[in-house]
């Protein structure tokens, strides 16, 4: 599955996510030819060759090239502090410009399910209604090119899935159409709620609306780069030179390593000594519903020799806090820890073995052409077991039979 993986190290813009596909290998004479399905006028694309912190990037611009019509912007606002007058563009519009491009479905789908995302955000922090929302910034020529050009960019290089890194948000405070915002920029804070903020005190908007739109609404997950074979990588500038900071987003676009995987998972632990058995069970089965890749109960002993349960999980960064609430809510305790772990799994697949009880699945997983284990999916033999009457533990032993038989 063709991947790419946006490593957000100097913040992330609509511009430097485009920049960075167009490095790696995007086509920017097709770019323009399907960007002008949108019934658009008055701009001009380009790309330039420049140097951030001492870093090669390319730099994506949107340059109006004739007098906008009324309301509409002039320039490109691409860079995260500055925030141009746009054309009060609602959701409705920016819709009916993508009915009128008649994109092929994944693009149409893409780009349909951003600027929903976007008009959600702006209307929950301006408390008022999808249908009412007019975006501003977003609305502009340059921000719509931008988000329906990477996507468009995605198309060219055939990606499948989309990863990303956790994303620096800045600090201080932003010039908008509404004023003066706190760095993150209401809108933008709304849709890293989807996202995964890494820390980051640099004194300025490191990730636009536009940019955590894209890669909120796109990424599969957030996390270091995994295992990959590395085809192209691209390096997305930004408009601004900041002394002490990259400001680059870098993208890597190749297929991911199916002999196995490493990645990164979070282990809460809760000591837990004064709540009842059923509770804890209860908060278990919670977890797992939750999203907890897996969770378990140990007794251990506490002070004053108390008899106790440590309740531990495994989930994924971005689902940290969400599980802890659970943890909080769900049962007595009053600490949790966190440890964050690298782990390396074995690949996994499903073979359908045909039994005298029916069609039944083995999981198998292994690494690099070697399987290593093999075992009956427990649910499928138990429904079986209780079709036929049969003991679970016949069904799963037939069930290998038959699986090693189909292997000779």
């Amino acid at each position: 599955m063709r991947t790419a993986y946006f490593d957000c190290f100097g913040g992330a813009s609509g511009d430097m996510i485009l920049g960075a596909l167009l490095d790696a290998g995007a086509n920017l004479a097709l770019l323009r030819v399907e960007l002008a399905r949108l019934g658009l006028a008055g701009f001009e694309i380009t790309r330039q060759t420049v140097t951030r912190g001492g870093l090669r990037g390319l730099k994506f611009d949107v340059q109006m090239v004739e007098p906008p019509h009324e309301g509409e912007a002039h320039g490109h606002s691409h860079e995260p502090a500055e925030h141009g007058h746009a054309p009060h563009r609602g959701l409705a519009d920016i819709l009916a410009l993508l009915d009128h491009a008649g994109y092929a479905e994944r693009v149409d789908s893409r780009a349909r399910q951003i600027f929903r995302r976007l008009a959600a955000a702006e209307a929950k922090v301006h408390g008022t209604t999808i249908e009412q929302v007019h975006f501003h910034e977003v609305g502009a020529i340059d921000s719509i090119v931008d988000i329906v050009g990477s996507i468009l960019a995605l198309e060219q290089l055939g990606i499948e899935r989309i990863d990303c890194s956790p994303i620096p948000l800045g600090t201080g405070t932003v010039h908008c159409q509404h004023g003066v915002f706190p760095v993150p920029a209401p809108a933008t804070a709304e849709l890293m709620r989807d996202g995964v903020i890494a820390p980051s005190d640099f004194p300025a908007e490191l990730c636009t609306p536009t940019g955590a739109a894209i890669l909120t609404t796109l990424a599969e997950s957030f996390g270091p780069l995994g295992a990959m074979a590395v085809e192209a990588i691209g390096y997305g500038a930004g408009g601004r030179e900041d002394p002490g900071r990259h400001n680059l987003l870098r993208v890597f676009v190749g297929e991911p390593d199916e002999s196995g995987a490493a990645d990164t998972v979070v282990e809460l632990a809760a000591n837990i000594d004064d709540a009842p058995g059923e509770l804890i069970g209860a908060a278990v089965e919670m977890l797992l519903a939750a999203g907890a890749l897996d969770a378990w109960t140990t007794p251990i002993g506490m002070k004053k020799n108390r008899p106790a349960v440590q309740l531990g999980l495994l989930c994924r960064p971005e689902d940290v806090e969400r599980l802890e609430e659970v943890l909080f809510s769900q049962t007595t305790t009053i600490g949790i820890r966190r440890h964050l772990c690298q782990r390396t799994k074995l690949s996994r697949r499903h073979v359908v073995v045909e039994t005298p009880f029916g069609a039944i699945r083995v999981k198998v997983s292994g690494r690099g052409g070697r399987d290593y284990t093999a075992a009956p999916e427990f649910d499928d033999c138990a429904r079986a077991a209780t079709a036929h009457h049969v003991p679970i533990k016949e069904v799963q032993a037939v069930t290998m039979q038959f699986y090693r038989g189909k292997l000779k």
